[in-house]
């Protein structure tokens, strides 16, 4: 592919729409652009300024446009950039990106642009992928961490990083040039101490990367519980809408249902699952099967259950069986406006001073919550999924369950899968680094410092391959 010709793309979504922006970039960009634009000549205007004409082919009038010239270097991929700002007609806009083709541009690939900025300079590898991210982002905080990482926060951490190690092994190398003379230039107490410090900033990194994958991707919360405890009531009452179907008999969801609710910037991907029991048939079988995994493959487990129908005992069997490694259980406790209608009965015929035995029910029930508060089972959110009572307390706890104070706005966090695979990677070298210190010579140890090297500098983009840039701006979209 070169990336000496002139590219042109749509840059707006395809669509009819009130306007379109087809967007050229590459040497020739402003002098085709001029070809068929009547108007001022663009070859002559300075950069950053919009130019009011038509294009034309021919004698066609083609439509008025807006045509916005950015010269190089001072542009998105530091070439010279036109863009043209034309009705949002999907006629239009096909004809004037085939005009722009015969007249010398060709056809953009998917993320050429933002290709062409990284390999000039204007952006390195994880900020380039921080424009994807950018794009796709779909909440606050997915916005804010992929605004931080396109602004360079990433980057510039990697960057002081890399400096520290390469001016270690370059005192290194310098070793093995006078190696016969046996001269150290590296203090190794020095180097110990840096890697140390190196490696506690990588682990924090790694570490984020639960909460960053999250932020960019939302967070699987599963509600689950045993059938007819509400769950799929709960899940109208979190989304305030009517999204699940509701019924007085168990057994009504066989399958999941997945929504996203969001909660303070933060998407979190609600799944409605069957509800947990010993099935009695193949396809009941297959809803709990499916609810178990749902379970394992979440980060938040809202655990719900009916105050009405279950004891103390069978809570606590059920929490056992449902609590899964690095899952975050949630326990609710629904149905308490029932609690509250059998006691007001119960006030009632007392204040009648009327005979209540028939009330016996509505005691045991009104004491339930009590009993399980007293029955050494973890702490639990009482609500009222029906009437939507406590719905915001439970919002709450889910948010605090995934973020907790861990977002502040200004942190670094990895969202990338391939930059955690490259940070796992240089931990491992700098380990050995630390292990070899005093049992191994100076080219091992070198040897281990450059691969660590070689993949910090695979994040930014210091060390790239072709199939490494093809796989990344591969996602991206046409025009971008």
């Amino acid at each position: 592919m070169s990336h000496s010709q002139t590219i042109v793309a749509l840059a707006t979504p395809n669509g009819t729409g009130a306007i379109g922006i087809i967007r050229l970039s590459g040497p020739d960009a402003i002098f085709i652009a001029n070809s068929v634009f009547t108007g001022k000549d663009l070859t002559k205007q300075p950069s950053h300024t919009i130019h009011f004409g038509n294009i034309v082919d021919g004698s066609l009038v083609l439509d008025e446009v807006l045509v916005s010239l950015f010269k190089t270097p001072r542009s998105y991929t530091r070439e010279d950039v036109v863009e043209i700002s034309c009705h949002g007609s999907a006629y239009i806009i096909e004809s004037i990106i085939k005009l722009l083709i015969k007249k010398g541009a060709r056809s953009a690939k998917a993320g050429e642009f933002t290709l062409r900025a990284f390999l000039n300079g204007q952006l390195d590898l994880s900020q380039a992928e921080a424009v994807a991210d950018l794009i796709a982002s779909n909440s606050k905080a997915s916005q804010q961490v992929a605004f931080q990482q396109l602004r360079g926060g990433f980057s510039s951490q990697l960057q002081s990083l890399r400096d520290q190690l390469v001016q270690f092994a370059s005192l290194i190398e310098l070793e093995l040039d006078f190696a016969e003379e046996d001269v150290e230039f590296a203090n190794r107490d020095q180097l110990k101490k840096l890697i140390r410090e190196i490696n506690g900033v990588i682990e924090n990194l790694i570490k984020s990367f639960e909460l960053g994958n999250a932020i960019k991707q939302g967070v699987n919360t599963v509600i689950a519980g045993r059938p007819n405890a509400g769950k799929s009531t709960l899940l109208n009452a979190l989304l305030n809408e009517e999204r699940a179907i509701v019924s007085h008999l168990p057994g009504t969801t066989r399958d999941t249902i997945e929504e996203m609710l969001n909660i303070n910037g933060i998407n979190f991907r609600l799944i409605d699952t069957a509800g947990i029991r010993e099935a009695t048939n193949a396809i009941e079988q297959i809803g709990v099967q499916r609810t178990m995994e749902k379970i394992g493959q979440s980060a938040i487990l809202v655990y719900l259950f009916d105050v009405n129908e279950i004891t103390a005992e069978e809570l606590k069997l059920d929490i056992k069986s449902l609590q899964k490694p690095g899952v975050k259980m949630i326990i609710v406790a629904n149905k308490i406006d029932l609690l509250e209608s059998e006691s007001r009965k119960v006030r009632k015929s007392e204040s009648k001073k009327e005979e209540f035995l028939d009330n016996g029910t509505a005691y045991a029930r009104f004491s339930q919550l009590s009993d399980f508060r007293t029955s050494g089972l973890p702490d639990f959110l009482p609500i009222s999924a029906k009437e939507k009572q406590h719905i915001d307390e439970l919002k709450h706890k889910i948010y605090a369950a995934a973020i907790k104070d861990k977002l502040t706005g200004d942190e670094t966090l990895v969202t990338n899968i391939r930059h955690l695979e490259a940070l796992q990677k240089t931990e491992d070298a700098l380990s050995r680094v630390l292990k070899g210190m005093d049992a191994v010579t100076s080219d091992f140890l070198a040897m281990d410092i450059k691969q660590a090297l070689h993949y910090l500098g695979e994040i930014t983009g210091a060390v790239t391959t072709d199939d490494l840039l093809e796989n990344i701006f591969s996602k991206f979209c046409i025009g971008k």
